[in-house]
Parts: structure tokens; C-alpha cells; sequence
């Protein structure tokens, strides 16, 4: 496909050339050679000029059959002769649609210079696609491709162009074959310039001459260099300074009359741009900045709602206004006041990356307003779900979505997320040496959810420790003690510790020892006994099939002593304490209904007179002594 197919535009076509017809590229050659120089190795930038608006097709039937081809870049002569090509027709159009419109004295673009207009943005993106970006971040290549362009445009307008033939390759739409491309330099500078055009790509192998990274990192600086100097267009006016000191789109709105009519001072120009487009700026980051401000400032003053979905809600607000402040912030500087140049760079990067920051925010958010709803929805029964460990789950899902999202936005603003990563990599060790605790708390938060050892909201014994357990987060349990205290423990030195889990008994034991007094006789005591345990027998939450036992044990110190064990059929100790006094007070009644009743401590004292110490010959062993100790009367 020949080259100049690109040159497109369903509203644009130079005098003379409505009547031509779609040529082949054979049928163009004769049409490329046209306009050569007169003199061998003499040409003129005139000359040049004159040979690229005789190079024009008719660009109706051309946009019609090839809308998209992109500008042909396979050789420097080509890359340069398309630039030239596409700029020529855009700056024609442009200023045509301008006029037009300023003469009108209407308000608005007609709909049909808003075609015009976006013809004239085709050619000049079309254009930009001669230069190698690649230094330049994602989030300005846009808007600066087109200071690029129209900078290097005026470049060219103010130089020396060489005559055409005299540049590497062939002419624009030319096909190439294999010998002939391999054949071409590598570089080409443009004579007496340090505007270099080199090859790229190769390591695709797709080969293609682009304006190279270090030109287009100078050309600001060229611009500068030559913008004084006269231009050798037909129209000698400076595109590119019309484009960045007025409002708007390639054509000033017409509100810009009143910038025109204020004072001149306003339309002065400090550091690229005009002065009123700094004011404007200032006023617009004091508008952006207030709006978020104002609305913390709001949730503030009203009152905090009751539903826990609601809190939520009202916590999301921030991030969407967040985005759409910077949303309309940046719309506004780039489009409307028409911030360029590094200010638009700067704008641009601080812009995307609030919107992928409040991107992230309001994902995170989202998140934890879905697991909210989960647990609280009242089809989803509450039995099935472990409160925390879905909290916990939901979170991390959030947290990592909004890091993704994070490292996409911070690729978008050209920091190279993916190689820190990497190095991340190299230095993983270390990290995860000084991370240790940390993930020793994390998989002890693991083993904790995969066992199953405590839940949310059960009463356990830690060795030493009692409470409810209130939380299990990331890298710690929070425990409420029974003095209401909050006992802060690490995952891992949970996991490691004897957990007693009082909440996962299924029955309660019921176990008392009765102290009938001494006094009860034994058939009385047969029959307390008979009484107790035909009445638990009886009693529908007493699980008398598990384990019953009403038995007469021993002799206390000061009591007959009866045991009862038995088990209670339910797990809610409020419920057990509450059974257990209803057991309690029966089994009271009927110790007293069978002449009987509890002992209390008691001691018996008995008196007598102390014999003393037996006589030494005694404790000598003299059995004649013995004898008269046996024979003397006791005193």
C-alpha cells in the first residue's frame, strides 16, 4: 500500500486535485518524481514546498478506501516526506476551519468545522507517529505528541530543507524490497541540524525510521532556537505558539474575546504559557482541592448512620469524588485552558494518578461493602459462615485488587512498577528475614481458620487467659476478658498455646456431691436417693440415656455424701445456669420430704484428764520398775 493513502480527509483537497483519480502505486511513481530539483544537488526549502503540495492525491477517494493506514516510516526519506506531507494538509485545513469561524461571529463550531477539525487532528496524530515517544509517560504522549509535532513543524518551516531525492530511501508509498531496505543507514541526520532520524524496532523485525528519542528530547529546545527566525510557509504564522496561548481545541472559543479585550498584560507569556492561563490554573487547583475538602468537611457534620451498609456507602463517597475532581480538573486544564508543556505534564501525572489512587480506594471499598451485605444478608444463613475468616478473606481480596490496580496506574504515569518487582526478587531474603514476625502471624492467623480452633465470639481459656474472642484479623487476635479488659495475643503465640473452647461443648455436665446429715437413717438415705433420680429421669433436658448417676459414695468428714452426674441437653450456658437452679431447688425439696436436710461443718469435742509422761525405769527397760508401775494404782 503506497504511503500517501494516509494522507486523508473526507472534507480536504488542494485546488486542482479534486479531479484526480485512485492511482495505484505504479500509476504514482511518475506523480513521486514530479517536482524534482532543476540542478543536481541544488534545492531549495521553496523548492521542497512546492514538491510536497504537488505530491497531494485526491483525498476524498484516498480516506474513503484507506482510512487507517498508518504514515509510512519504512526508510528516512519516507518517515520525513510523510511528516511533510500530513502536516502540509493539516495546517492548511486548520487555518481555513479558524478563519472560517472567527468571521462567522458565532458562538459555537458548526458541525460541520467540527469535522474539519477532527480531519486536522487525524493528520497532525498521524504525523506524530514519525517520533519515537518512548521516553515520554504514557499519561502526556497524547498532548505531547501534538507540541512535538507542531514544534517540529515549525522547525522544519524555518531550515533548510534538502531536496528529497537526496535523502535515503524512496519516496513515501514506495515498497521496498528486502535488499534495498537492508541497504539503508541506520541514522540520518538532516544537513546542518542535529535532527536525526534512525531505525527502531529491529529487535521485532519490523524496521522503521522514527525521529529519534534524543531529537525529540531536544526539540523543545530548537523550537526555541529558531522560533524568531521568519517562516518560509505561505501563511508565515506560527502554529504551534497560536496552539498553546489560546483556549480550547485548535480553535479559541469565543469566550477567549474577553482575554483579548481585557488588558495586555493577561496575554503576556511566562514560562510557555500565557499569564491568564496560570491564574486559570491557580483558580482551578483551589477549586479542585476545596471540593474534596468540603466534602469531609460535610460527612462531618452529619450524623453518623446506624446501618453498617450505610457507613460503607458514606465511606465510598470520597473516592468517587476524589476521581471525578480529577477527572474534571484535568479536563479543564488540558482542553479548556490548554495547559502545556511541562505544567501539562506535570498536570497530566498528578491527575492519573489520583484517579487510579481513588480507582483503587473505591475498589477496596467496594469490596468490603459486598462482604458487608454477605453478612448481613438474611438469605445467606449465619450458621454456615465464620464472620472473621470472611472479613479477613474479603479484605485481602480487596487489598490486592487495589494493588493491581495501584501498579497499572503507575504504569500508566511511566514508574516501572514491573522492574521494582523484580528487584524485589533479587532482595526477597531479606525481606522476608525482616518480615519474619510478620509472617509467622500470618500463618499462624491460617492455621487458626484452617483448624478451626476458636471463632468469633466463643469463650475460651488460652493458658491462663479467658474470654470472648472478638476478632481474628491479619496478625492478631483481640480477646475480651471477663473484667471487660482487651487482651491483644499474636496469631503465632495463639496457635502455639493449649486453646480450652468452651463454646463448642455440645452438652454441659451437671455434677454436685449432696452432705445429708449424720443423723438421716438408712432408709431414709435409700430413699432420697430413689426420689433424686427417678426425678431426673424424668426431667426432658436431663440426658439420662448418656450418663446418670444418684449413688451414695462415702462418709464425708462431717456428711453422708451423695453424687449426682448427669449431662443437659443444651450448649447455651445462660440456658444451663437456668435448668441447673430449676435441679437445684426440686432436688432441695426433696431431701427435706424424707425427713432429711444438708449438713453444714461441725467439730465434736471430747474432754478427758491427760495420764503424763510414763516413769524412766520404765522407758529403761527394768522389768522389776515395770512390774511396780503395773502394780501401783492409777492416779
Amino acid at each position: 500500500m503506497a504511503l500517501l493513502l494516509v494522507v486523508v480527509g473526507p472534507l480536504a483537497g488542494p485546488a486542482g486535485a479534486q479531479d484526480a483519480g485512485l492511482q495505484t502505486p505504479a500509476q504514482q511513481a511518475p506523480l513521486q518524481q514530479q517536482g524534482a530539483p532543476s540542478e543536481a544537488g541544488e534545492s531549495s526549502s521553496l523548492e521542497v514546498e512546492s514538491e510536497i503540495r504537488s505530491r497531494i492525491p485526491d483525498l476524498q477517494r484516498l480516506f474513503r478506501d484507506y482510512p487507517i493506514a498508518p504514515p509510512d516510516t519504512s526508510s528516512p526519506r519516507a518517515a520525513l516526506e510523510s511528516f511533510l506531507l500530513l502536516m502540509h494538509e493539516a495546517s492548511r485545513l486548520w487555518i481555513e476551519v479558524r478563519d472560517d469561524f472567527q468571521g462567522s461571529g458565532n458562538f459555537f463550531l458548526s458541525e460541520q468545522q467540527h469535522r474539519q477539525l477532527a480531519v486536522v487532528r487525524m493528520f497532525i496524530d498521524k504525523a506524530g507517529e514519525v517520533f519515537d515517544l518512548s521516553d515520554i509517560p504514557q499519561t502526556a504522549r497524547a498532548s505531547t505528541a501534538v507540541e512535538i509535532t507542531l514544534q517540529f513543524q515549525e522547525i522544519l518551516d524555518r531550515i533548510y530543507l534538502p531536496d528529497l531525492d537526496n535523502v535515503p530511501g524512496e519516496a513515501a508509498g514506495t515498497f521496498l524490497d528486502a535488499q534495498e531496505a537492508a541497504n539503508l543507514p541506520a541514522r540520518w541526520t538532516l544537513p546542518g541540524t542535529d535532527l536525526v532520524i534512525a531505525q527502531v524496532g529491529t529487535e521485532k523485525g519490523e524496521v522503521r525510521y522514527l525521529v529519534s528519542r534524543q531529537t525529540v528530547a531536544r526539540i523543545p529546545e530548537d523550537y526555541e532556537a529558531v522560533k524568531l527566525f521568519p517562516s518560509r510557509s505561505d501563511s508565515g504564522e506560527d502554529l504551534y505558539a497560536y496552539y498553546i496561548y489560546t483556549p480550547g481545541t485548535l480553535v479559541a472559543p469565543r469566550w477567549y474575546d474577553l482575554i483579548l479585550a481585557g488588558p495586555d498584560w493577561l496575554r503576556g507569556q511566562f514560562g510557555n504559557q500565557a499569564v491568564w492561563q496560570w491564574i486559570a490554573l491557580a483558580l482551578l487547583v483551589a477549586v479542585a482541592v476545596s471540593v474534596p475538602l468540603g466534602l469531609q468537611r460535610w460527612n462531618r457534620w452529619r450524623a453518623v448512620p446506624l446501618s453498617d451498609v450505610r457507613r460503607r456507602l458514606r465511606r465510598m463517597q470520597h473516592p468517587l469524588c476524589l476521581f471525578l475532581t480529577a477527572l474534571a480538573f484535568r479536563y479543564l486544564a488540558e482542553v479548556q485552558v490548554n495547559i502545556t508543556g511541562d505544567p501539562m505534564i506535570v498536570v497530566g501525572a498528578v491527575c492519573e494518578a489520583l484517579q487510579w489512587a481513588s480507582v483503587a480506594w473505591f475498589a477496596y471499598q467496594s469490596v468490603d461493602l459486598l462482604a458487608s451485605w454477605v453478612m448481613k444478608n438474611p438469605a445467606v444463613p449465619a450458621a454456615s459462615l465464620d464472620s472473621s475468616l470472611l472479613l479477613s478473606a474479603f479484605r485481602l481480596v480487596g487489598f490486592a485488587l487495589a494493588v493491581v490496580l495501584l501498579g497499572y496506574g503507575a504504569t500508566r504515569i511511566g514508574i516501572p512498577v514491573y522492574g521494582v518487582i523484580a528487584g524485589l526478587g533479587v532482595g526477597g531474603l531479606a525481606v522476608a528475614l525482616a518480615a519474619q514476625p510478620t509472617l509467622e502471624n500470618l500463618i499462624g492467623g491460617v492455621i487458626l481458620y484452617a483448624d478451626r480452633m476458636v471463632r468469633v465470639g466463643e469463650y475460651c481459656e488460652f493458658e491462663g487467659l479467658a474470654g470472648t474472642v472478638e476478632a481474628i484479623g491479619i496478625r492478631s487476635t483481640r480477646i475480651r476478658a471477663l473484667d471487660r479488659t482487651l487482651i491483644t495475643v499474636s496469631n503465632s503465640d495463639l496457635a502455639r498455646r493449649k486453646i480450652v473452647n468452651f463454646s463448642r461443648r455440645d452438652r454441659l455436665l451437671f455434677r454436685h456431691t449432696l452432705g445429708l446429715r449424720y443423723e438421716t437413717e438408712s432408709t431414709a438415705m435409700l430413699a432420697v436417693i430413689d426420689a433424686i433420680r427417678s426425678y431426673l429421669m424424668g426431667h426432658p433436658r436431663v440426658m439420662d440415656q448418656v450418663a446418670l448417676r444418684v449413688s451414695f459414695v462415702g462418709f464425708g468428714a462431717y456428711s453422708l455424701d451423695i453424687e449426682l452426674f448427669t449431662y443437659i441437653s443444651t450448649a447455651d450456658r445462660v440456658e444451663f445456669l437456668t435448668i441447673q437452679e430449676e435441679l437445684l431447688v426440686e432436688i432441695g425439696t426433696i431431701v427435706r420430704a424424707h425427713g432429711s436436710d444438708f449438713a453444714f461443718p461441725s467439730t465434736t469435742t471430747y474432754f478427758g484428764r491427760d495420764g503424763g509422761l510414763p516413769k524412766a525405769e520404765a522407758r529403761s527397760g527394768d522389768p522389776a520398775a515395770q512390774d511396780s508401775m503395773q502394780a501401783a494404782p492409777a492416779a
